[in-house]
């Protein structure tokens, strides 16, 4: 791919498109089904302690959807515990590459939308786009392995106007072997099912906390004002 001067931030093509009611219904679906499954588990203890790895893949949706709430490590370390590191990982592949393509649809309705559009414009992100068009599979293969937070990558990728079919290759060759190692470390030590729930607990904060901290401050910031 013809990479673009550093020095030059080409301005996007403003074309006007609309959303259609199918593509309303469709995402009001998508994220009807990711609360469904997500308030499922978090209400019944007998699927959280279930065995079955249809739980495993189902969960793979709310713990990769968007921004994950939720993180996959624990689940995958317990099911580790009953299953061959090769048997979790390609459940956990599977369920993974289905929810990056609901990601990419989400993502790409959002950015549909008039007021999301305006990000298109920024110099910022223009830049970002650029920088990520050097070494895009590359980049997602990084993001993809490491512990790194992969969530703006799921809203860069659709900005950059990435094909769907490579992120998803990408998510495949990054994922399997991330997945693979996190089983295999499960299967070998077989974590205790007390200490999941705190390291559940300890990888959700980092995610949860700028969230917080950010309603706290907008709340403070009103209360001030009034």
């Amino acid at each position: 791919m013809k990479s673009i001067p550093d020095t030059q931030v080409p301005p996007p093509v403003r074309t006007r498109r609309t959303i259609s009611r199918t593509r309303t219904i469709v995402f009001i679906l998508e994220i009807g089904l990711i609360l469904a499954l997500l308030i499922v588990w978090l209400s019944s203890e007998s699927i959280r302690q279930s065995k079955s790895l249809w739980i495993l893949f189902f969960y793979n949706f709310p713990s990769q959807f968007l921004i994950a709430i939720v993180p996959h490590e624990p689940v995958f370390l317990y099911f580790s515990k009953f299953y061959s590191p090769l048997s979790v990982t390609f459940v956990a592949i599977v369920g993974t590459s289905l929810a990056e393509v609901l990601n990419y649809s989400v993502f790409k309705y959002v950015g549909d939308l008039k007021p999301v559009k305006n990000v298109h414009y920024s110099k910022t992100v223009n830049k970002l786009i650029i920088l990520f068009h050097k070494a895009p599979f590359a980049t997602l293969l990084v993001a993809g392995f490491t512990p790194v937070p992969f969530y703006p990558f799921r809203f860069l990728v659709v900005l950059a106007r990435y094909p769907l079919l490579k992120y998803i290759l990408a998510i495949f060759l990054s994922r399997t072997p991330r997945f693979y190692l996190l089983a295999l470390f499960g299967h070998t030590f077989k974590i205790p099912d007390y200490l999941l729930p705190v390291i559940f607990i300890l990888l959700t904060i980092p995610f949860s906390y700028p969230m917080i901290r950010s309603f706290l401050k907008s709340k403070r910031d009103k209360n001030d004002g009034s």
